[in-house]
């Protein structure tokens, strides 16, 4: 096995080059190979000083989180700074691309650090339910301050290279290559004779803290803050605040400590899988890795609503220009009016720059007709969700597009492949349903109509990440992957109304798991849609329907399953709701019964997961983590469960058949039974994950 970690000899100065593809992840070998090759830097006397380097695209970008779920072993981080820092001869690292984590934390033990204008630096554990585990929470404050230190470290931000040098985090700029920049560095501080400080030993920044705590105390709390129901986010700030009471060495033991325990804790392991999940969805079925995507340089979005706004403003956000199309020029200014609105507002609660608002606005164009798609290479159709309607717009872009554009629809419920069937290149339609609101929402469902092209399918992927969002491939069927379990969601949900909960109490619940309730998300979208949809399709739904019939179509009317104060989005329990759902139990001669806050929970969650199963066993998903990416990314699901698949793992499958079957057998309702994919796994001891 080549050794990932080299040293060149440039006339003296050693350079211990990492070439550790594809991200020069900081894997056992790669530490062993930074800790040997040091120690004979160390014993060489041809060496007057040593630069870390690396080859490929990036710096170390942090460590190999695959090692995280075996026992750690073989050399770590400490003991590799420990080299850095007590060498006599100056340790420099030069870094590009990235120094994440692990990356930023070698780095931080060399005595000088120069970096390319572009390159970025964070420690991001918390995003994986941990703390730094090598001197990061120690090295960091005191290279930035513990105020910097900790709304990065408890965020999980990057920071550019510009602001690194002024925060002092770097000591220099560099273009070119990194190896020549730091033998360069190296040689002229050795000129320079300029003086070896390791970060440890260096408290300048901590001391004006130390007087006044309150600064950093109150940093703490604000970080800390947006991140409910999360452990390592309250870890990760106790831990900068070592920085300042413990010594240095006692502080890198608690910190490993620490580590380790949220480690195999049950928040970061959901955390992994999910970082896993999102990694997987390179990974398409039929599309070959070497497929090449198709060039998407021009994009027309059809419809200037909430939906089609919201995705225009996707695309502007991530530099792409985009043309908003609408039948009628009040509709289109409408639009265009409230994309304007969104981004003053966001402008003035986040702190975009006028520069930066006005170059968003300008990225989109508008534009009235059908025949402004002619020069799109990509196309969104994001008109009213009646199938229709998305036919007549398809039949009559399929006559306007140029060859070889794709069509997409934004559609969350409809047959893809009937829109297709309308168009003579049903080979380049693909479904793209974003998430509300689209221009905040991460998600994006690719649908695989039955004769989508594989490269139409790796382009909507690769565009869909470019605008920042989690590409999902499902495939068709009613509500695809993410609908199709929200029905399932609402209809325990509003079972239980009419069986004796009341909204305010199922809300309480769902808010207690981490996620928005179904009734108050029913007032946030708006409960109209689901109202014309069974209008449509001749379903009823009781109190659903009342609440319509009477004005109450949720925040927008200032009064829903809740009401609303004038120009305020928060839920207040109405007696007269209360007092509709009461008399609508009594009119369909349903008793009403107290029920548990535990059952609540079961019957919101345990149906999701079965329908979560039935998908996977139809072939719609191609993973459970999949599944949960949908619901994490799409619904709000707390990530430190990991989605309702990996959640269900960690019950274990056994006990969700079990009560599946229990409220099946209560309610005489076939569709709770267990799925058989369920039944299978349970019984072979298997889990979600283990399902291919």
């Amino acid at each position: 096995m080549t050794n990932p970690v080299t040293i060149e000899n440039h006339d003296g100065v050693a350079v211990l080059v990492v070439n550790n593809p594809p991200v020069n992840a900081l894997g056992m070998a790669v530490r062993q190979g930074l800790r040997d090759g040091m120690r004979q830097i160390l014993a060489d006397e041809r060496y007057s000083a040593a630069v870390v380097a690396c080859v490929g695209r990036t710096f170390v970008s942090g460590a190999d989180i695959r090692e995280f779920d075996l026992p750690m072993e073989g050399v770590g981080l400490d003991e590799i700074n420990a080299l850095f820092e007590k060498s006599s001869k100056p340790v420099i690292a030069a870094i590009h691309g990235v120094a994440l984590g692990g990356g930023l934390e070698i780095a931080m033990g060399c005595h000088f650090r120069i970096a390319t204008k572009d390159a970025k630096f964070g420690q991001p554990e918390v995003k994986l339910g941990l703390i730094p585990g090598g001197g990061g929470s120690q090295r960091l404050p005191r290279a930035i301050g513990p105020v910097r230190a900790v709304e990065l470290i408890v965020s999980g931000d990057q920071i550019g290279a510009t602001e690194a040098l002024d925060l002092g985090l770097i000591h220099e700029l560099f273009e070119g290559d990194p190896v020549a920049a730091g033998v360069a560095f190296a040689r002229k501080g050795l000129s320079e004779q300029r003086p070896l400080r390791p970060l440890r030993d260096d408290d300048t920044k901590l001391a004006p803290v130390r007087a006044d705590r309150t600064v950093f105390t109150e940093a703490a709390a604000k970080a800390v803050r947006r991140n409910r129901g999360l452990e390592a986010p309250l870890a990760c700030a106790e831990a900068v605040g070592w920085c300042m009471d413990v010594p240095f060495d006692q502080a890198i033991k608690r910190e490993w400590e620490l580590f380790l325990k949220l480690k195999d804790g049950e928040q970061s392991k959901a955390l992994r899988h999910v970082f896993f999940a999102e990694r997987n969805t390179n990974k398409i079925a039929g599309v070959a890795p070497n497929t090449s995507p198709r060039k998407v340089n021009t994009v027309a979005i059809i419809g200037a609503g909430t939906m089609g706004g919201g995705i225009a403003m996707s695309f502007a956000n991530a530099g792409i220009p985009v043309k908003l199309i609408e039948v009628a020029q009040d509709a289109l200014e409408r639009g265009l009016g409230t994309i304007r609105k969104s981004y003053e507002s966001t402008a003035a609660r986040i702190g975009l720059s006028p520069d930066v608002v006005a170059k968003r606005i300008g990225s989109i164009t508008g534009a009235v007709g059908l025949e402004n798609v002619a020069d799109a290479d990509l196309i969104i159709e994001a008109v009213f969700e009646t199938m229709q309607l998305k036919k007549d717009v398809f039949s009559a872009v399929d006559r306007l597009a140029k060859p070889g554009a794709i069509l997409a629809t934004n559609t969350s419920f409809l047959d893809v492949n009937s829109i297709a069937s309308i168009t003579k290149r049903p080979q380049d339609v693909v479904g793209m349903h974003f998430f509300s609101p689209a221009n905040i929402m991460k998600l994006c469902e690719i649908v695989r109509g039955e004769k989508t092209a594989p490269d139409v399918l790796a382009t909507a992927a690769s565009l869909a990440r470019r605008i920042g969002k989690v590409p999902v491939v499902v495939g068709v069927c009613h509500g695809f992957v993410g609908n199709r379990m929200l029905l399932v969601r609402i209809l325990q949900a509003r079972k239980m109304l009419l069986e004796g909960a009341l909204p305010q109490q199922v809300d309480a619940v769902a808010s207690k798991f981490g996620m928005m309730g179904p009734f108050a998300m029913g007032d946030l979208a708006g409960l109209d849609i689901g109202w014309r949809s069974r209008q449509d399709s001749g379903e009823k739904s009781p109190i659903d329907d009342a609440l319509c019939e009477a004005g109450r179509l949720g925040q927008k009317t200032g009064a829903g399953y809740y009401r609303y104060a004038r120009g305020s989005r928060t839920p207040i329990p109405d007696p007269e709701v209360d007092a509709l759902i009461v008399d609508t139990s009594r009119r369909l001669n349903i008793p009403r019964r107290q029920i548990s806050d535990d059952e609540i929970h079961e019957r919101l969650i345990y149906p999701m997961i079965n329908e979560g199963a039935r998908i996977l066993e139809e072939g719609l998903a191609e993973r459970a983590g999949d599944v949960d990416l949908v619901w994490l990314y799409g619904f709000g699901w707390p990530a430190q469960t990991g989605g309702p698949m990996f959640l269900a793992d960690q019950i274990g499958l056994a006990i969700v058949a079990e009560r599946l079957a229990y409220m099946a057998a209560l309610d005489k309702d076939g569709s709770l039974r267990p799925v058989p994919l369920l039944e299978r796994l349970a019984m072979a001891g298997r889990t979600f994950a283990s399902f291919k």
